[in-house]
């Protein structure tokens, strides 16, 4: 049976939006914890507490431990409120995923696809089998609240969209907002590039929950940072940071699709390793890879990463070579920033700890050694999860909107 569609005022005061926030990163609560926490007094606490619990947007779920008197209750976000959806949106793939109002995934769905298509011809697709995600629930469209969505390009954040997307360049200024809003009238669509939606996912899901400050590289197709500073995402003035594949590596390299040449992603991402694989192939040089060639029509990072494996020293002298590239651009961004941690994620990671090995040994040995003294370089916790699990916790973040007044 079909749920009715809750109605319900998205504006919040900063001190109601605040609570939301603290029960949505840390948890079940009493309001004495939670006015503890934010500082407020107990008599405010309990007004702003009345005020969310008469919208339904947190409820009581129990009782708490007791502190010498009577047990308090335990607030919590109120599940039945409506749904997210988190979308990842890569090169070559489209990850979904539908969540309840607490974040916890109800379902997911991956299939292939293709970035240099119209935004209608991946979009359209995308929004119907998200429809169907939700009838699976007993739901209709209207009972999506917030989606969040990570895409392989620079986004003004603001207006979620693309600005000069060098892998997808047919999506330029297009408003994926507005054409969702007519799909799912009550979701507050928030867009972001796939790497800081990657970054939000391990802060709060993964292995940078205890970090305030550190960086998330996703290598790929592409090869990017999400840069999270004092627990939040940097996005720079223009929604733009972190945009570390195109830092030239080599000014005699290939010419990058960007135009320019020698960056690192034409040099270092998935791409090229697949590229450099297949010259390899070409040549005579290894015969692991000559036989995938001959099987697939074209060699992947992944082919490398497997004759390797198998003990094909060409293979493995392009890997360490890819990752000394890679570590060699993360160590100037430690050097400059100073990050707790470095996280590494994306495609390209199925290669194996080599890689890894290669850029960590590269990272240390050109950074400052106070700047590395304490600093963790490791695969992503998350994996490929990091995506749609930013992309909720984005989603979750926007469902509502700070009353100003």
């Amino acid at each position: 049976m079909t749920v009715a569609t809750p109605r319900f005022d998205r504006t919040l005061s900063r001190p109601e939006m605040s609570i939301v926030d603290a029960i949505r990163l840390n948890g079940p609560h009493s309001r004495t914890e939670l006015a503890r926490m934010l500082d407020y007094s107990r008599a405010s606490m309990t007004g702003y507490v009345n005020r969310l619990l008469s919208a339904q947007i947190v409820r009581e779920i129990g009782q708490g431990r007791s502190g010498g008197g009577r047990r308090p209750s335990l607030l919590d976000l109120n599940s039945s409120l409506g749904y997210l959806a988190g979308v990842d949106i890569g090169a070559t793939s489209l990850n979904i995923a539908l969540a309840d109002f607490q974040g916890r995934i109800l379902s997911q769905h991956s299939e292939p696809a293709d970035v240099r298509v119209e935004p209608e011809a991946l979009l359209a697709p995308m929004a119907e089998k998200l429809s169907d995600m939700l009838r699976v629930q007993g739901a209709t469209p209207d009972r999506l609240i917030a989606l969040g969505i990570g895409v392989p390009g620079p986004v003004e954040f603001s207006a979620a969209r693309l600005i000069a997307p060098p892998l997808m360049p047919l999506w330029d200024g297009f408003s994926i907002r507005d054409y969702l809003q007519e799909i799912f009238p009550l979701a507050n669509t928030v867009v972001d590039n796939d790497v800081n939606i990657m970054a939000v996912g391990e802060k709060v899901a993964g292995a940078g929950k205890p970090f305030e400050n550190f960086l998330f590289i996703k290598i790929g197709t592409g090869i990017g940072a999400g840069i999270v500073a004092n627990g939040q995402i940097y996005r720079g003035s223009n929604g733009c940071a972190g945009d570390i594949g195109h830092i030239c590596v080599d000014y005699n390299g290939p010419i990058c699709h960007c135009g320019n040449q020698g960056c690192l992603e034409a040099m270092a991402g998935g791409l090229a390793i697949g590229q450099r694989g297949q010259r390899l192939a070409a040549a005579g040089q290894s015969a692991f890879l000559a036989e995938r060639l001959a099987k697939n029509g074209q060699v992947t990072s992944i082919d490398v990463g497997e004759a390797a494996a198998f003990g094909d020293t060409h293979a493995n002298a392009l890997i360490k070579e890819s990752g000394r590239m890679i570590g060699g651009v993360l160590a100037s961004l430690v050097n400059f920033y100073n990050p707790e941690a470095i996280f590494i994620g994306g495609g390209v990671t199925r290669i194996g700890h080599r890689l890894l090995s290669s850029i960590r040994q590269a990272t240390l040995r050109r950074s400052n050694p106070l700047s590395t003294r304490d600093l963790r370089v490791e695969y992503s916790q998350l994996g490929e999860d990091a995506a749609v699990q930013g992309a909720i916790a984005l989603a979750l973040k926007h469902v509502f909107v700070l009353d100003e007044s």
